[in-house]
């Protein structure tokens, strides 16, 4: 991923390309890069997934926000790793994700708000993507899709089934105390 950004960056202004700083690290590494509260959004798509151990990688996200800040992820909803493929008719597929040992990690909204909440990164709102998208043969574009592809995932029960959850946990405040 490092060198697709940098090779997207080649093409980019100097002015563009200063304001960047790429780093190699685990999300349970921030510390090591950035010092507490240095940010007011961490977005997290796509990575959760790799993590050996989400507590500690959402921990160490959320020692980087700022009180108030926002910590938005993007993971794929295991509660729902059958579904699309046996909609698409991919039966090996869909039988094969009754079994995916990654199960066992707790992608699934339930535990993803605990360990939001355990890294003092509270879910604060979630959708679903890719509710039909996974197994539409519309266009990418086509308005009537996007459309509907937004509603569910704002809507119960759709946005439970989506491929993949969006989660967005906000900072809480240091207590007064």
């Amino acid at each position: 991923m490092l060198a697709f950004v940098r090779d997207a960056l080649d093409g980019e202004p100097a002015e563009t390309r200063k304001r960047l700083r790429l780093v190699a690290a685990g999300g349970q590494d921030t510390g090591a890069h950035f010092l507490p509260g240095a940010f007011d959004v961490v977005l997290c798509h796509g990575v959760l997934m790799a993590s050996r151990d989400p507590a500690s990688t959402l921990a160490g996200l959320a020692r980087v926000l700022a009180p108030g800040g926002l910590l938005s992820l993007l993971v794929r909803n295991d509660a729902a790793l059958a579904l699309h493929p046996g909609r698409a008719g991919d039966w090996e597929a869909a039988l094969a994700a009754f079994d995916f040992p990654e199960r066992e990690r707790g992608l699934r909204l339930d535990r993803l708000t605990t360990l939001l909440a355990g890294s003092g990164t509270p879910l604060h709102a979630w959708y679903g993507v890719q509710v039909f998208a996974t197994s539409s043969t519309a266009p990418a574009d086509d308005p009537r899709m996007l459309a509907a592809e937004e509603r569910a995932g704002r809507t119960d029960p759709y946005r439970a089934v989506a491929a993949m959850l969006h989660l967005c946990g906000v900072r809480a405040a240091p207590s007064a105390g």
